[in-house]
């Protein structure tokens, strides 16, 4: 298959080259930019460090605060943690009621956390563990901005162009970039190119953000990981 990787970097181009490895053709057209956030981080001394996307690590990683555990979501954030040079990294392997119940595993209700998030965000599992007693407080450590038009590549394969391989599925990692995906297709006049897509999902929260927007999921991951959004591929084959 000829897949649409529509994720911003750096995870697209590994993402790209998972399909490679699986036998299937990235054509690779993010509709995101990651960008700094808008302000330095707070000041003080916290009892945990909150990632829930791999793009906010090398920001906490260079932000000077004391040595506290770092909570990842999932193996690829805690891995970017590790290489970015953050310490105590522990992974929840899971979403954010995972990670939630992770953190309390390790720090008392009453604790200061510091949740390293993006612009765009979702409210767990910083309300959860507000209402548990934990004082949080969210940084926007990173912005991801969505590109103005659709990336021609991703147009022309979309259109049919002659020459161009068509496009058989797209890979959506989060509700937003699907979402933006979708817009920018519809204002380019490919609506009907991009529902005739295989539109494979993260998780049932992006794959609900496409259903909104008229578009059936094809395949949904039992887990959020890349792993299992690719394991999909194999079994839809």
């Amino acid at each position: 298959m000829r897949i649409w990787v529509s994720r911003p970097e750096p995870g697209a181009g590994r993402t790209a080259r998972r399909l490679t490895e699986l036998g299937h053709e990235a054509l690779l057209a993010p509709v995101l930019r990651i960008g700094p956030g808008d302000g330095p981080p707070p000041a003080g001394r916290f009892d945990g460090l909150i990632l829930t996307s791999a793009n906010a690590a090398l920001p906490l990683a260079g932000a000077g605060l004391p040595a506290a555990p770092v909570f990842a979501v999932g193996r690829r954030t805690a891995e970017r943690a590790e290489r970015a040079g953050l310490r105590s990294v522990l992974c929840a392997d899971g979403d954010a009621a995972d990670l939630a119940r992770l953190v309390a595993a390790y720090v008392k209700p009453g604790g200061a956390l510091l949740h390293a998030a993006g612009e765009d965000r979702k409210a767990e599992p910083a309300a959860s563990l507000a209402a548990d007693g934990y004082r949080v407080t969210t940084w926007t450590a990173y912005a991801a901005r969505a590109e103005a038009v659709l990336p021609e590549t991703a147009g022309r394969a979309l259109a049919g162009e002659d020459g161009v391989p068509p496009l058989t599925a797209a890979l959506h990692f989060s509700r937003r970039s699907a979402e933006i995906a979708a817009r920018l297709c519809r204002e380019a006049g490919l609506s009907g190119a991009f529902r005739a897509l295989a539109h494979y999902c993260l998780s049932p929260d992006v794959a609900a953000g496409l259903v909104e927007l008229g578009v059936a999921a094809h395949f949904v991951a039992a887990r959020p990981s890349e792993e299992a959004l690719l394991a999909g591929l194999a079994a839809s084959d």
